[in-house]
């Protein structure tokens, strides 16, 4: 990998080392419902302590690289044929 600082480390310049939902919801433009989802369903990593979200800027940056541009396993597949 190369030294340079690729966009997702442009997107979480002068982070501090964990976020809030506010703070990730901020700085990837959605609503803080949608970074709770997120949380919830294990789609980013984070770690609830009480009712407080904290998510590690270095583990949600390595899960949004893993994520570029990748496919999705939606569920099943329905095929329908017209007669």
């Amino acid at each position: 990998m190369s030294d340079r600082p690729d966009a997702v480390d442009r997107l979480f310049e002068q982070c501090p080392p964990t976020l809030g939902t506010t703070e990730v919801a901020e700085r990837l433009g959605v609503s803080a419902k949608s970074v709770y989802g997120w949380l919830r369903d294990g789609l980013i990593p984070g770690y609830k302590i009480g009712t407080t979200w904290f998510v590690i800027t270095d583990e949600l940056k390595d899960t949004l690289r893993k994520g570029a541009n990748t496919r999705r396993d939606t569920g099943p597949v329905v095929v329908i044929q017209q007669e």
